[in-house]
């Protein structure tokens, strides 16, 4: 499928332009929609192509409800479904905050993960807000599917420390001594395939009192600068070995996020508008020029 493909109407899908926005280089386009398009993941998959669509690590789409709030439903570049992401709450919540133009906004977002509380705030850059997310009770993660992944750890990465976490989404989380040096483009996919439902990978090391250094290898999607969902789940997992606080500042290639531990953890980082983007066959009009 492209997006010049005879015959399709994009009006359809996308009644308003689509908004691309990013989280710490984590990008995403956002649409918001009445209701879910019955081909989803064909249009996530032809609009994130980095060479034939527009590109991007993902597509989301907010569906209004009718209390104010909005269900987020992400696919990944592949079109695959993804339950919750970090970065792309945030950037829902900025494209939600942008349409109503409002500076500051308390959303509840419905997720297949469940609800998560987001709030907005302006900050001096006009094109960047800072969301804190809700990000759920962290909890152990799916159990691999073979029995010696110790030993392919220690074999390939020199590390045997590992474990898993879920926030909605299930997360490997491996400590290394240099994140920097790990080949995630091949190791990656690898990994992801040893787990039921897949799996985000990280690579991870700790800089600090509360510091950890990340880099991810995202399902679906590949190699992305930022992980919301993984800079939680890796947070969790090293304050569990004891090795950071319950503040914990994550860097990441894209910049740095925040992550609070407790009943339940918070994730705050900002979000920037790229564009707006209107689609062959679609029209912007008015009520869409923010």
């Amino acid at each position: 499928m492209t997006l010049d493909e005879p015959g399709r109407d994009m009006r359809r899908h996308f009644p308003r332009p689509l908004s691309k926005h990013h989280g710490l280089g984590n990008d995403f386009l956002v649409a918001l929609v009445d209701s879910l398009p019955l081909d989803a993941a064909h249009l996530a998959s032809a609009l994130c192509d980095r060479r034939r669509g527009i590109g991007a690590d993902g597509l989301i789409f907010g569906v209004e409800r009718p209390d104010g709030g909005v269900a987020m439903r992400l696919l990944n570049a592949d079109g695959s479904p993804a339950e919750i992401s970090g970065n792309g709450l945030r950037c829902l919540a900025q494209a939600v905050a942008r349409r109503d133009g409002r500076p500051h906004l308390e959303l509840e977002v419905d997720t297949p993960a469940g609800v998560r509380h987001c709030s907005v705030h302006a900050t001096a850059e006009p094109h960047t807000v800072v969301v804190t997310v809700d990000m759920g009770v962290v909890c152990p993660g799916p159990d691999p599917l073979v029995d010696d992944l110790d030993t392919t750890l220690t074999g390939r990465l020199g590390s045997s420390r590992w474990e898993t976490a879920d926030v909605g989404n299930p997360h490997l989380v491996i400590e290394v001594d240099e994140p920097e040096l790990v080949d995630l483009a091949e190791i990656g996919p690898e990994l992801e395939k040893l787990f039921p439902e897949g799996a985000n990978v990280h690579v991870v090391t700790a800089i600090g009192p509360d510091e950890i250094l990340l880099r991810v290898w995202e399902r679906g999607a590949g190699l992305t600068e930022a992980c919301g969902s993984g800079a939680t789940a890796a947070a969790w997992v090293f304050n569990r070995w004891g090795r950071v606080g319950e503040r914990v500042v994550v860097r990441m290639p894209g910049g740095d996020a925040l992550v609070e531990l407790g009943a339940a953890a918070r994730l705050t980082g900002p979000a920037t508008h790229v564009a707006d983007i209107v689609l062959p066959g679609a029209t912007a009009g008015p009520d869409d020029r923010h």
